[in-house]
Protein backbone atom coordinates (compact mmCIF):
# COMPACT_ATOMS: atom_id res chain seq x y z
CA UNK A 1 0.00 0.00 0.00
CA UNK A 2 1.09 3.55 -0.75
CA UNK A 3 0.28 6.42 1.64
CA UNK A 4 0.67 9.99 0.38
CA UNK A 5 0.69 13.37 2.09
CA UNK A 6 -0.26 15.80 -0.74
CA UNK A 7 0.95 19.37 -1.24
CA UNK A 8 0.75 21.88 0.31
CA UNK A 9 1.15 21.98 4.07
CA UNK A 10 3.91 23.39 6.25
CA UNK A 11 7.02 21.33 5.39
CA UNK A 12 8.52 21.29 8.87
CA UNK A 13 7.57 17.88 10.31
CA UNK A 14 6.21 14.54 9.09
CA UNK A 15 2.44 13.99 8.82
CA UNK A 16 1.50 12.34 12.11
CA UNK A 17 -1.58 10.56 10.75
CA UNK A 18 0.41 8.65 8.15
CA UNK A 19 3.06 7.83 10.76
CA UNK A 20 0.34 6.24 12.94
CA UNK A 21 -0.99 4.24 9.98
CA UNK A 22 2.53 3.06 9.20
CA UNK A 23 2.87 1.84 12.76
CA UNK A 24 -0.45 0.03 12.59
CA UNK A 25 0.41 -2.34 9.73
CA UNK A 26 2.90 -4.32 11.84
CA UNK A 27 5.70 -4.79 9.35
CA UNK A 28 3.56 -5.23 6.24
CA UNK A 29 5.04 -3.73 3.10
CA UNK A 30 4.16 -0.06 2.95
CA UNK A 31 5.47 2.88 0.97
CA UNK A 32 5.14 6.45 2.21
CA UNK A 33 5.58 9.68 0.23
CA UNK A 34 5.51 13.10 1.87
CA UNK A 35 4.74 14.89 -1.38
CA UNK A 36 4.12 18.11 0.54
CA UNK A 37 7.79 18.30 1.50
CA UNK A 38 9.08 16.89 -1.77
CA UNK A 39 7.07 19.35 -3.87
CA UNK A 40 8.53 22.35 -2.02
CA UNK A 41 12.10 21.08 -2.27
CA UNK A 42 11.79 20.24 -5.97
CA UNK A 43 10.30 23.63 -6.80
CA UNK A 44 12.77 25.78 -4.89
CA UNK A 45 15.74 23.83 -6.29
CA UNK A 46 14.39 24.00 -9.82
CA UNK A 47 14.51 26.76 -12.44
CA UNK A 48 13.04 30.13 -11.56
CA UNK A 49 12.31 33.35 -13.44
CA UNK A 50 14.85 35.44 -11.56
CA UNK A 51 14.02 38.76 -13.21
CA UNK A 52 14.30 40.87 -10.07
CA UNK A 53 16.88 41.45 -7.35
CA UNK A 54 14.96 39.70 -4.58
CA UNK A 55 14.46 36.49 -6.55
CA UNK A 56 18.08 36.41 -7.73
CA UNK A 57 19.28 36.93 -4.17
CA UNK A 58 16.93 34.20 -2.92
CA UNK A 59 18.27 31.72 -5.49
CA UNK A 60 21.88 32.58 -4.69
CA UNK A 61 21.33 32.20 -0.93
CA UNK A 62 19.11 29.12 -1.03
CA UNK A 63 21.77 26.78 0.33
CA UNK A 64 22.74 29.03 3.22
CA UNK A 65 19.08 29.73 4.07
CA UNK A 66 18.24 26.02 4.19
CA UNK A 67 21.32 25.36 6.33
CA UNK A 68 20.24 28.10 8.73
CA UNK A 69 16.72 26.70 9.13
CA UNK A 70 17.92 23.12 9.52
CA UNK A 71 20.91 23.63 11.78
CA UNK A 72 20.56 26.76 13.90
CA UNK A 73 18.83 25.81 17.16
CA UNK A 74 18.55 29.36 18.47
CA UNK A 75 17.17 31.43 15.68
CA UNK A 76 17.21 35.23 15.60
CA UNK A 77 13.95 36.62 14.28
CA UNK A 78 15.47 38.99 11.69
CA UNK A 79 17.75 36.35 10.16
CA UNK A 80 15.02 33.73 10.36
CA UNK A 81 12.46 35.98 8.66
CA UNK A 82 14.86 36.75 5.83
CA UNK A 83 15.61 33.04 5.29
CA UNK A 84 11.96 31.98 5.26
CA UNK A 85 10.86 34.91 3.09
CA UNK A 86 13.59 34.16 0.53
CA UNK A 87 12.64 30.47 0.34
CA UNK A 88 9.00 31.39 0.02
CA UNK A 89 9.89 33.83 -2.78
CA UNK A 90 11.37 31.00 -4.81
CA UNK A 91 8.26 28.88 -4.27
CA UNK A 92 5.97 31.71 -5.38
CA UNK A 93 8.00 32.63 -8.46
CA UNK A 94 8.69 29.07 -9.62
CA UNK A 95 5.12 27.89 -10.09
CA UNK A 96 4.08 28.97 -13.55
CA UNK A 97 0.32 28.40 -14.05
CA UNK A 98 -1.57 31.68 -14.04
CA UNK A 99 -3.90 32.19 -11.13
CA UNK A 100 -2.00 29.93 -8.74
CA UNK A 101 -0.54 31.26 -5.52
CA UNK A 102 1.54 28.91 -3.40
CA UNK A 103 3.36 29.72 -0.19
CA UNK A 104 5.08 27.65 2.48
CA UNK A 105 1.76 27.39 4.29
CA UNK A 106 -0.97 27.66 1.67
CA UNK A 107 -2.13 26.94 -1.89
CA UNK A 108 -4.81 28.84 -3.78
CA UNK A 109 -6.07 28.70 -7.36
CA UNK A 110 -8.22 31.51 -8.72
CA UNK A 111 -10.46 29.25 -10.80
CA UNK A 112 -10.75 26.29 -8.41
CA UNK A 113 -12.21 26.31 -4.90
CA UNK A 114 -11.38 23.57 -2.37
CA UNK A 115 -14.89 23.87 -0.87
CA UNK A 116 -16.71 23.23 -4.15
CA UNK A 117 -16.96 19.55 -5.11
CA UNK A 118 -17.44 20.37 -8.80
CA UNK A 119 -14.10 22.21 -8.79
CA UNK A 120 -12.33 19.29 -7.11
CA UNK A 121 -13.77 16.95 -9.71
CA UNK A 122 -12.54 19.34 -12.42
CA UNK A 123 -9.06 19.25 -10.84
CA UNK A 124 -9.22 15.46 -11.14
CA UNK A 125 -10.35 15.64 -14.75
CA UNK A 126 -7.50 17.98 -15.69
CA UNK A 127 -4.54 16.85 -13.55
CA UNK A 128 -2.05 18.21 -16.09
CA UNK A 129 -3.19 21.73 -15.15
CA UNK A 130 -1.84 21.30 -11.63
CA UNK A 131 1.61 22.91 -11.12
CA UNK A 132 2.89 19.78 -9.38
CA UNK A 133 1.83 17.49 -12.23
CA UNK A 134 5.45 16.96 -13.44
CA UNK A 135 6.20 15.23 -10.13
CA UNK A 136 3.17 12.92 -9.98
CA UNK A 137 4.80 9.98 -11.70
CA UNK A 138 7.76 10.02 -9.28
CA UNK A 139 5.46 10.01 -6.25
CA UNK A 140 3.32 7.06 -7.29
CA UNK A 141 5.42 4.05 -6.45
CA UNK A 142 3.73 0.96 -7.99
CA UNK A 143 2.15 -1.32 -5.36
CA UNK A 144 1.30 -4.97 -5.86
CA UNK A 145 -2.01 -4.61 -4.02
CA UNK A 146 -3.05 -1.54 -6.04
CA UNK A 147 -3.95 0.41 -2.88
CA UNK A 148 -3.24 4.13 -2.51
CA UNK A 149 -4.30 6.21 0.50
CA UNK A 150 -4.23 10.01 0.37
CA UNK A 151 -4.27 11.88 3.70
CA UNK A 152 -6.22 15.11 3.27
CA UNK A 153 -6.13 17.36 6.33
CA UNK A 154 -6.12 20.94 5.08
CA UNK A 155 -7.97 22.95 2.43
CA UNK A 156 -4.54 23.88 1.01
CA UNK A 157 -4.09 20.22 0.01
CA UNK A 158 -7.50 19.54 -1.52
CA UNK A 159 -7.03 20.72 -5.12
CA UNK A 160 -3.75 18.88 -5.61
CA UNK A 161 -5.05 15.79 -3.79
CA UNK A 162 -7.86 15.50 -6.33
CA UNK A 163 -5.53 16.23 -9.24
CA UNK A 164 -3.38 13.34 -8.00
CA UNK A 165 -6.46 11.13 -7.70
CA UNK A 166 -7.49 11.93 -11.27
CA UNK A 167 -3.99 11.21 -12.51
CA UNK A 168 -3.94 7.85 -10.77
CA UNK A 169 -7.29 6.84 -12.19
CA UNK A 170 -6.22 7.79 -15.73
CA UNK A 171 -2.81 6.15 -15.63
CA UNK A 172 -3.76 3.10 -13.53
CA UNK A 173 -7.50 2.42 -14.03
CA UNK A 174 -7.50 -0.59 -11.68
CA UNK A 175 -6.03 1.25 -8.73
CA UNK A 176 -8.05 1.75 -5.54
CA UNK A 177 -7.87 5.27 -4.09
CA UNK A 178 -8.85 5.92 -0.47
CA UNK A 179 -9.20 9.38 1.07
CA UNK A 180 -8.84 10.02 4.79
CA UNK A 181 -7.61 12.72 7.15
CA UNK A 182 -9.03 15.57 9.17
CA UNK A 183 -10.68 17.47 6.33
CA UNK A 184 -12.33 14.33 4.96
CA UNK A 185 -13.60 13.55 8.46
CA UNK A 186 -15.17 17.00 8.73
CA UNK A 187 -16.86 16.59 5.34
CA UNK A 188 -18.33 13.20 6.22
CA UNK A 189 -19.54 14.37 9.64
CA UNK A 190 -21.59 17.22 8.11
CA UNK A 191 -25.36 16.70 8.45
CA UNK A 192 -26.88 15.33 5.28
CA UNK A 193 -23.53 14.32 3.80
CA UNK A 194 -23.79 12.76 0.35
CA UNK A 195 -20.57 11.67 -1.30
CA UNK A 196 -20.09 13.71 -4.51
CA UNK A 197 -16.96 11.77 -5.47
CA UNK A 198 -18.43 8.33 -6.14
CA UNK A 199 -16.76 6.82 -9.18
CA UNK A 200 -13.59 8.83 -8.57
CA UNK A 201 -12.67 7.98 -4.99
CA UNK A 202 -13.18 4.34 -3.99
CA UNK A 203 -13.57 4.97 -0.27
CA UNK A 204 -13.57 7.86 2.19
CA UNK A 205 -12.64 7.24 5.83
CA UNK A 206 -13.72 9.37 8.79
CA UNK A 207 -11.72 9.54 12.01
CA UNK A 208 -8.64 7.52 13.00
CA UNK A 209 -7.81 5.11 10.21
CA UNK A 210 -5.80 2.45 12.02
CA UNK A 211 -8.73 0.03 12.30
CA UNK A 212 -9.71 0.58 8.69
CA UNK A 213 -6.24 -0.05 7.30
CA UNK A 214 -5.76 -3.20 9.39
CA UNK A 215 -9.04 -4.60 8.11
CA UNK A 216 -8.15 -3.59 4.55
CA UNK A 217 -4.83 -5.44 4.79
CA UNK A 218 -6.35 -8.45 6.60
CA UNK A 219 -4.37 -7.89 9.77
CA UNK A 220 -6.63 -9.77 12.18
CA UNK A 221 -4.62 -10.31 15.33
CA UNK A 222 -2.97 -7.14 16.47
CA UNK A 223 -2.43 -4.96 19.49
CA UNK A 224 -5.00 -2.27 20.21
CA UNK A 225 -2.28 0.39 20.09
CA UNK A 226 0.54 0.83 17.63
CA UNK A 227 3.53 3.12 18.03
CA UNK A 228 3.94 5.54 15.09
CA UNK A 229 6.82 5.03 12.64
CA UNK A 230 8.95 7.82 11.23
CA UNK A 231 11.72 5.80 9.60
CA UNK A 232 9.81 5.91 6.29
CA UNK A 233 10.13 9.71 6.13
CA UNK A 234 13.19 11.83 5.15
CA UNK A 235 13.52 13.16 8.69
CA UNK A 236 16.60 15.26 7.89
CA UNK A 237 15.02 17.14 4.99
CA UNK A 238 12.28 19.07 6.78
CA UNK A 239 12.60 22.82 7.27
CA UNK A 240 13.36 22.75 10.98
CA UNK A 241 16.49 22.68 13.15
CA UNK A 242 16.54 18.95 13.66
CA UNK A 243 13.70 16.45 13.58
CA UNK A 244 10.36 17.57 15.06
CA UNK A 245 8.57 14.46 16.32
CA UNK A 246 4.77 14.86 16.19
CA UNK A 247 2.74 12.66 18.55
CA UNK A 248 -0.97 12.40 19.39
CA UNK A 249 -1.74 11.25 22.93
CA UNK A 250 -5.48 11.40 22.25
CA UNK A 251 -8.12 12.11 19.65
CA UNK A 252 -11.04 14.42 20.31
CA UNK A 253 -11.01 16.92 23.18
CA UNK A 254 -11.31 16.16 26.88
CA UNK A 255 -13.23 19.42 27.59
CA UNK A 256 -15.87 19.29 24.81
CA UNK A 257 -17.99 22.02 26.37
CA UNK A 258 -17.08 25.07 24.29
CA UNK A 259 -20.10 26.56 22.59
CA UNK A 260 -18.60 26.33 19.11
CA UNK A 261 -16.49 23.21 19.56
CA UNK A 262 -16.02 21.45 16.18
CA UNK A 263 -15.20 18.17 17.94
CA UNK A 264 -18.56 18.26 19.71
CA UNK A 265 -20.42 19.34 16.56
CA UNK A 266 -18.90 16.43 14.62
CA UNK A 267 -19.59 13.96 17.41
CA UNK A 268 -15.94 13.03 17.85
CA UNK A 269 -15.46 11.18 21.13
CA UNK A 270 -12.48 11.83 23.38
CA UNK A 271 -10.19 8.81 23.17
CA UNK A 272 -6.97 9.11 25.19
CA UNK A 273 -4.10 6.66 25.01
CA UNK A 274 -3.18 5.43 28.53
CA UNK A 275 -0.66 7.85 30.00
CA UNK A 276 2.10 5.30 30.63
CA UNK A 277 1.70 3.98 27.08
CA UNK A 278 2.14 7.55 25.82
CA UNK A 279 5.31 7.98 27.85
CA UNK A 280 6.64 4.55 26.87
CA UNK A 281 6.04 5.49 23.21
CA UNK A 282 7.76 8.84 23.57
CA UNK A 283 10.74 7.39 25.43
CA UNK A 284 11.25 4.80 22.68
CA UNK A 285 10.72 7.30 19.84
CA UNK A 286 13.05 9.87 21.41
CA UNK A 287 15.75 7.25 21.82
CA UNK A 288 15.31 6.04 18.24
CA UNK A 289 15.10 9.39 16.43
CA UNK A 290 16.84 11.88 18.75
CA UNK A 291 14.40 14.69 17.90
CA UNK A 292 15.18 18.32 18.52
CA UNK A 293 11.56 18.85 19.59
CA UNK A 294 8.46 16.82 20.43
CA UNK A 295 5.17 18.30 19.22
CA UNK A 296 2.22 16.93 21.21
CA UNK A 297 -0.73 17.30 18.85
CA UNK A 298 -3.69 16.92 21.23
CA UNK A 299 -6.49 19.49 21.09
CA UNK A 300 -5.52 20.03 24.72
CA UNK A 301 -3.08 17.94 26.77
CA UNK A 302 -5.06 16.76 29.79
CA UNK A 303 -3.97 17.86 33.30
CA UNK A 304 -3.53 14.22 34.31
CA UNK A 305 -1.11 13.61 31.43
CA UNK A 306 0.75 16.82 32.27
CA UNK A 307 1.20 15.54 35.83
CA UNK A 308 2.45 12.20 34.51
CA UNK A 309 4.93 13.97 32.21
CA UNK A 310 6.26 15.85 35.24
CA UNK A 311 6.78 12.49 36.97
CA UNK A 312 8.38 10.97 33.84
CA UNK A 313 10.24 13.81 32.07
CA UNK A 314 10.76 13.57 28.32
CA UNK A 315 14.32 14.84 28.59
CA UNK A 316 13.96 16.72 25.34
CA UNK A 317 12.14 19.91 24.38
CA UNK A 318 8.38 19.64 23.85
CA UNK A 319 5.35 21.84 23.29
CA UNK A 320 1.61 21.53 22.81
CA UNK A 321 -1.86 22.95 23.49
CA UNK A 322 -3.22 23.15 27.04
CA UNK A 323 -6.21 24.61 28.84
CA UNK A 324 -5.52 27.03 31.68
CA UNK A 325 -6.77 24.96 34.60
CA UNK A 326 -6.14 25.73 38.28
CA UNK A 327 -3.03 23.55 38.10
CA UNK A 328 -1.19 26.48 36.54
CA UNK A 329 -1.80 28.63 39.62
CA UNK A 330 0.78 26.43 41.38
CA UNK A 331 4.33 27.68 40.63
CA UNK A 332 5.65 24.19 41.40
CA UNK A 333 3.48 22.67 38.69
CA UNK A 334 4.90 25.11 36.13
CA UNK A 335 8.50 24.54 37.17
CA UNK A 336 7.83 20.80 37.02
CA UNK A 337 6.67 21.18 33.43
CA UNK A 338 9.85 23.10 32.63
CA UNK A 339 11.98 20.35 34.14
CA UNK A 340 10.08 17.79 32.07
CA UNK A 341 11.31 19.50 28.89
CA UNK A 342 8.39 21.85 28.18
CA UNK A 343 9.60 24.94 26.32
CA UNK A 344 6.31 26.41 25.08
CA UNK A 345 2.58 26.05 25.62
CA UNK A 346 -0.16 27.04 23.19
CA UNK A 347 -3.20 28.40 24.99
CA UNK A 348 -6.61 29.36 23.58
CA UNK A 349 -7.69 32.17 25.85
CA UNK A 350 -9.95 33.56 23.05
CA UNK A 351 -11.20 36.67 24.92
CA UNK A 352 -10.15 39.12 27.64
CA UNK A 353 -13.78 39.66 28.67
CA UNK A 354 -15.03 37.26 31.34
CA UNK A 355 -18.67 37.47 30.29
CA UNK A 356 -17.76 36.50 26.73
CA UNK A 357 -15.77 33.52 28.00
CA UNK A 358 -18.66 32.43 30.19
CA UNK A 359 -21.15 32.65 27.32
CA UNK A 360 -18.78 30.64 25.13
CA UNK A 361 -18.47 28.09 27.97
CA UNK A 362 -14.70 28.15 27.67
CA UNK A 363 -14.15 27.22 31.30
CA UNK A 364 -11.45 29.89 31.60
CA UNK A 365 -11.14 32.34 34.48
CA UNK A 366 -9.16 35.49 33.62
CA UNK A 367 -7.76 35.82 37.14
CA UNK A 368 -6.43 32.28 36.84
CA UNK A 369 -5.04 33.16 33.42
CA UNK A 370 -3.12 36.14 34.83
CA UNK A 371 -1.57 34.02 37.58
CA UNK A 372 -0.79 31.21 35.15
CA UNK A 373 0.94 33.49 32.65
CA UNK A 374 3.18 34.88 35.40
CA UNK A 375 4.01 31.42 36.74
CA UNK A 376 4.83 30.12 33.28
CA UNK A 377 7.05 33.11 32.55
CA UNK A 378 8.85 32.68 35.90
CA UNK A 379 9.36 29.00 35.10
CA UNK A 380 10.91 29.84 31.71
CA UNK A 381 8.09 28.43 29.56
CA UNK A 382 7.05 30.56 26.60
CA UNK A 383 3.38 31.07 25.73
CA UNK A 384 1.63 31.22 22.36
CA UNK A 385 -1.81 32.71 23.01
CA UNK A 386 -4.82 32.46 20.71
CA UNK A 387 -7.55 35.12 20.60
CA UNK A 388 -10.81 34.91 18.65
CA UNK A 389 -12.66 38.07 17.66
CA UNK A 390 -16.23 38.51 16.43
CA UNK A 391 -17.99 35.72 18.34
CA UNK A 392 -21.74 36.31 18.90
CA UNK A 393 -21.33 37.50 22.54
CA UNK A 394 -18.58 39.97 21.62
CA UNK A 395 -19.02 43.56 20.47
CA UNK A 396 -16.52 46.42 20.18
CA UNK A 397 -16.43 47.13 23.93
CA UNK A 398 -15.69 43.46 24.76
CA UNK A 399 -13.03 43.35 22.04
CA UNK A 400 -11.33 46.37 23.57
CA UNK A 401 -11.27 44.57 26.92
CA UNK A 402 -9.40 41.77 25.17
CA UNK A 403 -7.03 44.37 23.80
CA UNK A 404 -6.47 45.72 27.32
CA UNK A 405 -5.83 42.19 28.62
CA UNK A 406 -3.10 41.68 26.03
CA UNK A 407 -1.57 45.10 26.75
CA UNK A 408 -1.60 44.47 30.51
CA UNK A 409 0.14 41.10 30.07
CA UNK A 410 2.36 41.94 27.12
CA UNK A 411 5.56 41.14 29.04
CA UNK A 412 4.18 37.70 29.87
CA UNK A 413 3.04 36.82 26.32
CA UNK A 414 5.65 35.62 23.85
CA UNK A 415 3.57 34.96 20.73
CA UNK A 416 0.01 35.66 19.73
CA UNK A 417 -2.44 34.35 17.13
CA UNK A 418 -5.43 36.47 16.06
CA UNK A 419 -8.43 34.99 14.27
CA UNK A 420 -11.88 36.15 13.19
CA UNK A 421 -14.74 33.88 14.20
CA UNK A 422 -16.41 31.67 11.59
CA UNK A 423 -19.80 30.12 12.37
CA UNK A 424 -19.61 26.31 12.07
CA UNK A 425 -22.32 25.33 9.59
CA UNK A 426 -23.16 22.12 11.46
CA UNK A 427 -23.28 23.65 14.97
CA UNK A 428 -26.54 24.24 16.86
CA UNK A 429 -25.95 28.01 17.03
CA UNK A 430 -26.02 28.34 13.24
CA UNK A 431 -29.79 27.85 13.41
CA UNK A 432 -30.20 30.79 15.82
CA UNK A 433 -28.91 33.37 13.38
CA UNK A 434 -29.69 34.41 9.86
CA UNK A 435 -27.01 32.53 7.94
CA UNK A 436 -25.80 32.23 4.39
CA UNK A 437 -23.01 30.17 2.94
CA UNK A 438 -19.74 31.75 4.05
CA UNK A 439 -18.03 30.20 1.06
CA UNK A 440 -19.95 29.45 -2.12
CA UNK A 441 -19.38 25.74 -1.99
CA UNK A 442 -21.19 22.55 -1.00
CA UNK A 443 -18.20 21.43 1.10
CA UNK A 444 -17.95 24.58 3.22
CA UNK A 445 -17.64 23.95 6.95
CA UNK A 446 -18.65 27.51 7.85
CA UNK A 447 -21.49 29.91 7.18
CA UNK A 448 -21.87 33.64 7.55
CA UNK A 449 -24.21 34.95 10.24
CA UNK A 450 -25.95 38.10 11.32
CA UNK A 451 -24.07 39.28 14.41
CA UNK A 452 -26.52 40.02 17.25
CA UNK A 453 -24.61 43.21 18.09
CA UNK A 454 -24.21 44.28 14.47
CA UNK A 455 -20.44 43.75 14.70
CA UNK A 456 -19.86 41.93 11.43
CA UNK A 457 -16.66 40.62 9.84
CA UNK A 458 -15.76 43.85 8.07
CA UNK A 459 -16.08 45.76 11.37
CA UNK A 460 -14.00 43.17 13.22
CA UNK A 461 -11.32 43.28 10.54
CA UNK A 462 -11.21 47.09 10.69
CA UNK A 463 -10.81 46.99 14.48
CA UNK A 464 -7.94 44.51 14.24
CA UNK A 465 -6.16 46.44 11.48
CA UNK A 466 -6.69 49.97 12.78
CA UNK A 467 -6.54 49.51 16.55
CA UNK A 468 -5.36 46.14 17.79
CA UNK A 469 -2.36 45.53 15.54
CA UNK A 470 -1.25 49.18 15.67
CA UNK A 471 -0.97 49.34 19.44
CA UNK A 472 2.76 49.49 20.31
CA UNK A 473 2.44 47.10 23.28
CA UNK A 474 0.80 44.52 21.05
CA UNK A 475 2.87 45.17 17.94
CA UNK A 476 6.03 44.14 19.79
CA UNK A 477 4.47 40.70 20.36
CA UNK A 478 3.22 40.33 16.81
CA UNK A 479 6.67 41.06 15.43
CA UNK A 480 7.97 37.91 17.13
CA UNK A 481 5.60 35.59 15.27
CA UNK A 482 7.52 33.30 12.88
CA UNK A 483 6.33 34.01 9.33
CA UNK A 484 4.44 31.20 7.54
CA UNK A 485 5.37 28.52 10.10
CA UNK A 486 3.91 30.39 13.13
CA UNK A 487 3.56 28.08 16.16
CA UNK A 488 5.32 25.17 14.41
CA UNK A 489 8.60 27.07 14.68
CA UNK A 490 7.98 29.38 17.63
CA UNK A 491 9.38 26.98 20.23
CA UNK A 492 12.83 27.22 18.63
CA UNK A 493 13.04 30.89 19.63
CA UNK A 494 12.83 29.99 23.31
CA UNK A 495 15.97 30.81 25.28
CA UNK A 496 17.77 27.99 27.10
CA UNK A 497 15.95 25.37 25.09
CA UNK A 498 16.37 21.89 26.49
Amino acid sequence: MLLINPPLSKPCEPPAGIARLAGAVEGRHLSVVDAGLDAVLRVIHGPVDADDTWTRRSKKNLGSNLDYLRNEHKWKIDRYTRAVADINRLLERSLHPAGVRATLGNYQAEDLSPVRSSDLIRAAEEPEQNPFYPFFNDWFIPQEDGLTGISLNFLSQAITAFAMTGYLKKMHPGIRVILGGGLVTSWIKRPGWKNPFAGLVDDMVAGPGEGYIRKLLNIEKCATHARPRYDLFPVNDYLAPGFILPYSASSGCYWQKCRFCPEKAEGNAYMPIPHDTVLDDLASLIEAYQPSMVHILDNAVSPSLLNRIIERPLNTGWYGFVRLTDHFKDPGFCTGLKRSGCVMLKIGIESGDQRVLDELNKGINLETASIALKNLKDAGIDTYLYFLFGTPPEGPSEARRTMEFVKKHNRLIDFINIAIFNMPSNGPDAEKYSTDKFYEGDLSLYSSFEHPKGWNRSDVRAFLDNEFRKDPDIRVILRRNPVFFTSNHAAFFVKNIG
